[in-house]
């Protein structure tokens, strides 16, 4: 895995530490998901923030409707560490050391110009034993509204939730076929789904709670389109994301 440079020097290290006690593992939709929810768990969590504003965001990805800039790599080392046991209890184990990739994220794209791709529940990739990671930022501290989180979807036509290297071309012929017979959806964020997609579960964005889960599952930002999407990380939806997989044997 590549992580991109564009990031600056980071804070000191005792300002990333992260507390992992008391995680609560649950489960949701007929498909069994497991969500692995942490509280609390960046112990510094305003310096963290405050590096983020010393940070060079820029589009990485097509996909990602906003700007993103690496974690440095030392910090992923130190984090890695303290969650890979606990990956392996949570969605292993794999027999394989963890690989971990990091990004500071704000999701900046107004509605209008969200490309037809951003205007669906999406996966990260159809390996299942990819993890994803979500560490809610938001402005405000903990008392800050519990908005901007994640949800998750069931794909109507094929009832997938999950998707596989082996589902994908069906579930992406059935999209395709949906798309021909209604049109592109609106111009806008999802919110429940409709008319192709079925939303099963959403995550609050509970500033400083990070989710896990697996990267294959269908899944979005739950964004609110009449909200201004600042590009200040103090202002905007902020989130820490990243990706956890089992390193190549």
């Amino acid at each position: 895995m590549t992580i991109s440079p564009i990031s600056r020097p980071v804070a000191p290290a005792q300002d990333w530490g992260i507390a992992l006690a008391n995680p609560r593992v649950d489960h949701f939709s007929s498909a069994n998901h497991r969500l692995v929810t942490i509280d609390g768990m960046l112990e510094s969590p305003e310096a963290v923030i405050s590096q983020a504003c010393l940070q060079n965001f820029a589009k990485i990805t097509p996909q990602y409707p906003g700007v993103r800039a690496a974690l440095d790599p030392a910090v992923c080392a130190a984090w890695l560490t303290k969650l890979a046991p606990l990956l392996d209890q949570w969605f292993g184990p794999y027999g394989r050391a963890w690989e971990m990739q990091a990004w500071y994220s704000l999701v900046t794209t107004p509605p209008a110009e969200l490309a037809p791709i951003q205007r669906l529940p999406h996966v990260d990739g159809t390996d299942p034993t990819q993890v994803a990671m979500m560490l809610y930022l938001h402005p405000g501290g903990p008392d800050a509204r519990q908005a901007g989180g994640t949800a998750f979807f069931r794909h109507r036509s094929t009832g997938l939730e999950a998707l596989t290297q082996t589902d994908f071309p069906r579930y992406a012929a059935a999209l395709q076929a949906d798309v021909a017979r209604t049109g592109l959806p609106p111009a806008a964020y999802t919110t429940d789904g409709t008319p192709h997609f079925e939303r099963t579960h959403v995550v609050p964005g509970t500033f400083n709670s990070a989710v896990f889960y697996r990267g294959n599952i269908l899944h979005s930002g739950v964004i609110d389109n009449a909200a201004p999407l600042s590009a200040d990380p103090r202002a905007g939806r902020l989130t820490i994301n990243a990706f956890f997989r089992p390193a190549a044997g």
